[in-house]
């Protein structure tokens, strides 16, 4: 009798993967739908954009640390810690009392989530093979459409019926699944040799985090007009963030430098502008427009969609289109459909957008998303030695996490200066306007990836 042949170890740390993105997904999605309501709830509306970057500023942290451990003993480690932070999170937002406890639950979310992601990226360049990493990158985005379509509809369901605290509580006991299938593969990949350069990255990390804290608090001072202590916030806030950045990101980054400096910067341009739109597309369509909590987070369906849909088209193994022209695409498709989810804000007495523009836009916001994201994880790792493919995994999440602390911040400051005194279309179309011209940055960015012939060869060599 003949006996099947047991999985390959990348066969289960691809299923492993998955099921750790749908999770992640859900989470995500879920969250987005529950959070106007759990804001009100908690009487914290104006502290609504704290619950995303505070998980963001504890993420900018967990990214670099984790990207210098994965560096020196491997991704397994970082990887399971971080799950299990991760939980604990949920737990702490689940039974928050209030909201400044519920902010401290998303932060510890942060930190595992920042840890799990950059482990999974140095999981995929040293697992997988080049040829078909972009492939990988597709399933990973194919997974957030199931969680998109489902979260909102459950995350709406249970928020409506019973307690948006069961959105965190039901996500809890699934982690156990990813963890058990990917872990023993993860234990068996052979340790990489330590990188003295890039160690003492935790002080580095820690001040750009702060920083970016302080600049947060800097925008939640002007809301109360208390511009005094505003200022001293932002002074402290740039005085500690600029250094880290300096030694955390590419040489070259901040200046845009062709290459792989622009890759990261890319990655922070597009993704600022795109997240700090979806952080209020809900609350616009329950606060402004009268949608239910499901119909609001459904808004957000459209985008997991074409997000996956690019992505697989681009990993296609025929793909012969260069992805330096291929992230060009995607910024523009991103901040046209950042522009068209904007224009659902206007309601007026003569006029009114219909509500499903919103979705139309984030659909093509999120196909051009998925074609450069996906394009840019490609070419991180191209340009990347083996030696700081854990580095660089960290400060494309860096750049990730630090713009959109300051886009969903500069919403934030405008929605709590505006709500209120100004009718909706102006409060929110002056928050997407200015996440339309954080979409123009990167599509100028974009044209810069294309890497100097200098550069590919000695990468290459």
């Amino acid at each position: 009798m003949t006996t099947a042949p047991a999985p390959s170890p990348t066969g289960r740390v691809t299923v492993g993967i998955v099921s750790l993105v749908l999770l992640i997904a859900f989470e995500a999605m879920a969250v987005a739908t529950a959070m106007p309501v759990a804001a009100r709830e908690l009487d914290g509306l104006s502290l609504y954009a704290w619950s995303f970057t505070g998980f963001l500023i504890a993420a900018l942290f967990a990214t670099a640390v984790t990207g210098e451990v994965c560096d020196r003993i491997g991704p397994a480690a970082p990887f399971l810690a971080g799950v299990l932070v991760f939980t604990v999170g949920l737990l702490v937002a689940g039974f928050a009392p209030g909201m400044v406890q519920f902010v401290a639950g998303r932060m510890i979310q942060g930190l595992g989530g920042g840890a799990v992601i950059v482990a999974l990226y140095v999981v995929v360049a040293r697992v997988y093979d080049e040829s078909v990493r972009p492939r990988i990158f597709s399933f990973m985005a194919a997974s957030w459409v199931i969680p998109s379509i489902v979260g909102p509809l459950v995350s709406g369901y249970i928020t409506e019926q019973w307690t948006w605290r069961l959105v965190f509580w039901g996500t809890a006991p699934f982690v156990v699944v990813p963890v058990l299938l990917t872990l023993p593969a993860l234990r068996r990949m052979p340790q990489p040799d330590g990188v003295a350069h890039r160690r003492g990255r935790a002080p580095l990390a820690l001040s750009a985090a702060v920083g970016a804290g302080a600049l947060q608090y800097a925008g939640q001072r002007v809301e109360h007009d208390d511009w005094a202590v505003a200022g001293l916030a932002a002074v402290v806030g740039v005085g500690l963030l600029v250094p880290g950045l300096l030694r955390l990101l590419p040489a070259g980054t901040l200046r845009v430098r062709r290459g792989l400096p622009a890759v990261v910067a890319l990655r922070g341009a597009m993704c600022g502008a795109f997240f700090g739109a979806e952080s209020y597309v809900p609350l616009m369509m329950v606060e402004h427009r009268g949608l239910s909590t499901t119909l609001g987070g459904l808004t957000l369906t459209g985008a997991a969609l074409g997000w996956a849909s690019a992505s697989w088209w681009q990993g296609r193994p025929t793909m012969r289109i260069p992805r330096q022209r291929l992230v060009v695409v995607g910024a523009v498709l991103a901040t046209t459909g950042i522009a068209l989810a904007g224009l659902a804000a206007v309601q007026t007495d003569g006029f009114t957008v219909p509500a499903w523009l919103a979705a139309v836009g984030w659909l093509l916001g999120g196909a051009g998303m998925g074609l450069g994201i996906s394009c840019l994880s490609v070419l991180l790792f191209e340009l990347s030695p083996v030696a700081d493919q854990g580095a660089n995994s960290a400060a494309i999440q860096i750049a990730d996490a630090l713009a959109s602390i300051v886009m969903i911040g500069t919403g934030g400051v405008l929605f709590a200066l505006l709500h209120g005194s100004q009718p909706g279309v102006v409060v929110f179309g002056s928050i997407f306007g200015v996440m339309v011209a954080g979409g123009l940055v990167a599509v100028g960015v974009a044209t810069r990836v294309a890497v100097p012939v200098r550069q590919s060869v000695r990468v290459t060599v």
